[in-house]
């Protein structure tokens, strides 16, 4: 059986987890909602070559895929470095710094970068079980878990947009825990 393309559906079928898969990749929210929207519209102009053969999720991801990496292409270029900054830091002194400042330099030891992965994990973990009940709940369900925004807001008895200010005060939360235990340690 081949699988067809319903262009029209794609927004409420996929958007968030597009989103979602973008945003944990750039990790900026307003440059994951342009890539999602560049991958619908990039889907759209090459529906023609769509041959069926995967789902329209599949399809769709390895659009987003390509334009994540063609975003990080450019900001590595020479033009690209000089031209884009990332906004990790929205206020305070560090507003604004250059992407080179924050990339992580690769480790040459496999032992150390698996102890520090390690105690990420251990990091993040604590974190999360830092949040309140219900934020860790649903960050766990929608990012974890990949659970749909629909299966989430039915079990848990909440709206769609209760879901999304849940969703941005638990990464808020996670990021400020991260950016205290982690970062500046």
């Amino acid at each position: 059986m081949r699988n067809s393309l319903l262009p029209d559906k794609w927004v409420d079928n996929y958007a968030d987890y597009l989103f979602n898969y973008a945003v944990v990749r750039v990790n900026n929210e307003m440059l994951a909602k342009d890539l999602v929207q560049e991958t619908f519209f990039a889907g759209l102009k090459s529906a023609k070559n769509f041959e069926g053969k995967s789902s329209e999720r599949t399809w769709l991801i390895s659009i987003l895929k390509r334009k994540v990496i063609d975003y990080y292409r450019k900001i590595n270029s020479r033009k690209g470095q000089a031209e884009i900054k990332m906004n990790f830091y929205g206020s305070g002194n560090k507003e604004g710094d250059w992407i080179e400042e924050r990339v992580p330099q690769s480790w040459n030891n496999e032992a150390e970068r698996s102890i520090e992965n390690q105690e990420l994990k251990e990091q993040i973990d604590k974190c999360i079980d830092s949040l309140p009940e219900k934020y860790a709940m649903v960050f766990k369900m929608k990012t974890i878990r990949e659970f749909e925004t629909e299966e989430i807001c039915k079990e848990l008895e909440i709206t769609p947009s209760n879901l999304w200010v849940i969703i941005h005060r638990a990464r808020t939360q996670l990021r400020g825990c991260l950016e205290k235990n982690w970062f500046n340690i």
